[in-house]
């Protein structure tokens, strides 16, 4: 082989290596073409923020397998966490009916309301998929009308769907401040 051609192969095999080498962008998963696409199920969680009051102010996270975290901050009848097991048909029942209020992943969005009262509890609605993308909603209680008044009926009975509505109850102790 002739100097000149030695140095076009090596050119050419220095070239193909780093084509091989081609960055993947971030949070992106590549699959066979003869493979689904789905991912594994996204965890949910609820962060219930405080009011003008004495509300209840704790998170809540269930995964695909139906486990519940719980986490009283202030204003809740247990303070701290505790965990219990829900059962993934609780986990399938609620993503199905937060699936409407959910955003593009990866994106953050505020819900709709028509009305809303400026001093209730927020609440904010986290979709973390196993990748750790996070979608957000974000909601504030109260909505006279529309997506966010149904949303305020669906959060409202998420503890007890959960089985931890004791733990989520209202409660004012002894020197606590509102908010």
């Amino acid at each position: 082989m002739t100097k000149f051609g030695t140095r076009h192969g090596s050119a050419m095999v220095a070239g193909l290596l780093l084509a091989s080498c081609a960055a993947v962008p971030p949070h992106t998963t590549q699959y066979p073409a003869d493979q689904p696409t789905a991912l594994p199920a996204e965890t949910i969680a609820i962060a219930v923020g405080p009011c003008f009051g004495f509300c209840p102010v704790y998170d809540l996270r269930i995964d695909p397998d139906g486990s519940v975290t719980f986490e009283g901050q202030r204003h809740t009848t247990v303070l701290g966490e505790r965990r219990r097991a829900a059962g993934p048909e609780s986990y399938k029942s609620l993503a199905a009916d937060l699936a409407p209020y959910r955003p593009e992943t990866g994106s953050t969005a505020t819900i709709d309301c028509q009305s809303a009262i400026s001093d209730t509890a927020t609440y904010t609605i986290t979709w973390t998929d196993p990748r750790g993308v996070k979608t957000i909603a974000q909601h504030r209680r109260g909505c006279s009308g529309g997506p966010g008044q149904a949303l305020d009926s669906l959060l409202d009975g998420v503890p007890g769907r959960l089985g931890v509505a004791e733990w989520a109850r209202q409660i004012t102790r002894p020197g606590s401040s509102r908010g």
